[in-house]
């Protein structure tokens, strides 16, 4: 049986964090989530849309709402 890929649980529209690998480091993109499948997640930053494909996912899960969107 494949594993389950936890971010296919998240909702659009929710606040998330992704870690990313990438060939210079790791990066963090923090925002809302726009798009979900199971090879990717696109998210919505202060700096524009990130697209974060799986294969590059190191950690991720929900993040409550900023102080100033509550």
């Amino acid at each position: 049986m494949p594993a389950t890929l936890p971010w296919m649980s998240w909702q659009v529209g929710e606040r998330v964090v992704v870690r990313r690998r990438e060939e210079d480091g790791l990066y963090d993109a923090l925002g809302e989530l726009l798009e979900v499948a199971a090879d990717h997640v696109v998210i919505r930053t202060r700096k524009g849309d990130v697209y974060v494909p799986a294969h590059k996912m190191v950690v991720g899960k929900r993040v409550p709402p900023s102080p100033w969107e509550q």
